[in-house]
């Protein structure tokens, strides 16, 4: 476990400036994004980070190789398994090509592309270097049981810890709703047990932050819920325990 987390901690610190700062979104839309992904692919990565920073929620349908459950179903939809897929029921939108994806998400629930978007290559360069420290992890398809009901996980793409739970999800082919929980405040970068000895509590910004805390009483990314079970669970080690104890093959 100490590897697993050391390596994705090593992920983000290629990408220390992506997917994990939000603006606070007043023009959220009314449906959920549907985004065809694998989570160590770099090209899904950019996206991801687009939708942390834009604090756009959105359904995973993972697409690990070899997998069985939606690779089928974007083939079918868009004519070829090519990843990110996003699909936006609000205005009808599907479209490939992870910059493409970036840019509509930023022009369409945003102001405009931001300047740190501007060079294109540069951004897919630095999340090739990102996906290289954790090779096959969240790629290949080792298939568990699909929930009647989706889960929820409240992350933010540049988490170390929220990648192992989103790299489990992924292998298991198990869809689910991200809750993006971007930082606005100073003392949101502060880490929870400094925060709890300081006595302080964020006032977050944030709809979903706002949610957690009054759901659990503290705020701590991840957190996974299960509507199947009625659970909610903090830290990734328990979490990907609870998953293969509860959706494993």
């Amino acid at each position: 476990m100490l590897l697993n987390t050391t390596t994705s901690l090593i992920s983000t610190l290629i990408r220390p400036t992506n997917g994990i700062q939000s603006r606070v979104n007043t023009d959220k839309p009314a449906k959920l994004l549907q985004l065809y992904d694998i989570e160590n692919c770099p090209y899904c990565r950019l996206v991801r980070e687009a939708l942390t920073e834009l604090d756009l929620d959105a359904l995973i349908l993972p697409c690990p190789k070899n997998g069985a459950r939606f690779r089928p179903e974007l083939v079918e939809r868009g004519g070829k398994a090519q990843f990110p897929y996003l699909v936006d029921p609000n205005t009808g939108v599907e479209m490939y090509e992870s910059l493409d994806i970036v840019t509509y998400l930023f022009d369409t629930y945003g102001s405009g592309l931001p300047l740190k978007w501007k060079p294109g290559r540069l951004q897919t360069l630095g999340s090739m270097l990102a996906s290289a420290p954790r090779l096959h992890r969240g790629m290949r398809a080792r298939p568990g049981k699909e929930p009647a009901e989706l889960l929820e996980l409240y992350s933010f793409e540049s988490s170390p810890y929220a990648r192992l739970v989103r790299e489990k999800l992924c292998e298991m082919e198990i869809p689910y709703i991200v809750r993006n929980c971007g930082r606005t405040l100073a003392s949101e970068w502060l880490f929870p047990p400094v925060r709890s000895a300081l006595d302080i509590t964020p006032k977050s910004e944030l709809d979903n932050r706002r949610h957690l805390l009054a759901r659990e009483g503290k705020l701590s990314i991840p957190y996974l819920f299960d509507p199947n079970t009625d659970q909610g669970l903090f830290e990734s080690a328990d979490i990907l325990d609870y998953l293969d104890q509860h959706y494993g093959s």
